[in-house]
């Protein structure tokens, strides 16, 4: 039986990366989570193929669950794609100064900083993040999840998150 069931889920997982890969998304829905205490919240677009799938209330309520996430995580990007080269650079001068004087072998230090560039992924890239609900999986897991049981293509395509505070400049695009 259980032989069965990875059958399945190997068969769904196929299922939705050709779905994301051949298909184009032109509907959606922007959704929003606001904290309990109101200082702070996010907007986050989600896309997908039909206005069927818009409305359907799977579809709704993982907008809603990832808005809630960016509330909980505060993540700065979507995907790695979107980290400016810069800032990645930095990031990895960082983590080779620290590495300098450590009498590992190269290789071994190549390593040690890919993981921890990793984890700063995980840190700023909401699709890097576990999710808050369910940390065996990422929220691009769980997004392919719903690709998978609701057959479409689904994307997500920005997020703005607010608080509010004594400076509050930054604004959303």
């Amino acid at each position: 039986m259980e032989q069965a069931m990875e059958i399945l889920r190997k068969r769904g997982a196929a299922k939705a990366a050709k779905k994301s890969a051949e298909r184009e998304t032109a509907e959606g829905l922007v959704a929003s989570y606001v904290h309990s205490d109101g200082r702070v919240g996010a907007l986050v677009e989600l896309q997908c193929e039909t206005d069927f799938v818009a409305r359907n209330p799977e579809f709704q309520q993982l907008a809603r669950e990832i808005a809630m996430q960016i509330v909980a995580m505060s993540p700065l990007y979507v995907s790695e794609s979107e980290v400016p080269t810069e800032l990645v650079e930095k990031e990895k001068a960082i983590y080779q100064e620290e590495m300098a004087n450590d009498p590992k072998p190269e290789d071994i230090k190549t390593k040690i900083i890919e993981g921890k560039l990793n984890k700063w992924y995980e840190d700023i890239c909401l699709l890097n993040q576990q999710w808050v609900k369910d940390d065996s999986k990422t929220i691009a897991q769980l997004i392919e999840e719903k690709v998978a049981t609701i057959g479409e293509k689904i994307v997500l395509a920005r997020f703005c998150r607010m608080a509010l505070t004594a400076t509050s400049n930054e604004s959303c695009e």
